[in-house]
């Protein structure tokens, strides 16, 4: 059986009809994702999300960081939005939590490795099975990312808030990289070659910052908004 008539009995197969109609109903699991998010975040003010690796040992510095990071953030008036599981989002969430602040965690569920930390306020916990609502959940609520030594998954979230800030579909925020020793052979890969191709220009290179302790994180996103109106992202 050639390659296209293995397609078309596919599509006259029954079993690939009731794939589709099983597609059709996962819409509303998604809205309903959207809207639980939606009704949560909207009620909780300004926050800040920090990122980070799930992988990251309570004894690294940048764990040490992270909570740091948190703590003075709430002492000036901020949540703290986390990816919800152990590591750098287990630390940031512990340093809100213990500072007295609000400690959100944005958790998804997955086959292995994730699962909520303890430092989650209980009532802003929230579950998602879609990676794509979470994100939103993040870019929609955070007034900045703060972004520790991480994965493929803090890659993701911190490329596509600059991809979102760059085309204009969201308003601009700060982004802090922490860690100069860890960000700088990729952002040197940035600057020259994806900068030299121009595949981005010049104005791009300062839609992030780049640090290295709690204390110059946290004062990038109090001087960015000293410059503009503190509001959410909708």
């Amino acid at each position: 059986m050639t390659r296209d008539e293995k397609i078309r009995n596919a599509f006259d197969n029954k079993d690939w009809q009731e794939i589709k109609v099983t597609d059709s109903w996962q819409i509303f699991k998604i809205m309903a994702e959207f809207v639980e998010g939606f009704e949560k975040m909207a009620k909780i003010g300004p926050c800040v999300s920090i990122f980070g690796s799930a992988r990251t040992p309570q004894e690294s510095k940048y764990y040490n960081i992270a909570e740091e990071t948190a703590r003075l953030l709430t002492e000036h008036g901020y949540g703290v939005i986390s990816g919800g599981g152990p590591g750098i989002m287990e630390a940031a969430n512990k340093g809100a939590y213990e500072a007295g602040g609000k400690s959100v965690g944005l958790n998804i569920e997955l086959p292995f490795e994730q699962f909520h930390n303890k430092y989650i306020d209980r009532d802003k916990l929230m579950e998602f099975n879609y990676f794509f609502v979470r994100k939103v959940m993040f870019m929609k609520y955070s007034q900045g990312f703060i972004v520790l030594p991480g994965g493929f998954g803090t890659m993701d979230e911190m490329f596509e808030a600059i991809t979102l800030i760059q085309t204009g579909k969201i308003a601009r925020f700060p982004i802090v990289l922490v860690g100069r020793e860890y960000w700088s052979g990729l952002l040197d890969w940035v600057e020259n070659h994806m900068l030299d191709a121009k595949n981005i220009s010049a104005d791009d290179l300062t839609l992030y910052r780049v640090v290295d302790t709690a204390e110059e994180a946290v004062e990038h996103i109090f001087r960015f908004y000293n410059k503009y109106v503190l509001k959410p992202n909708f």
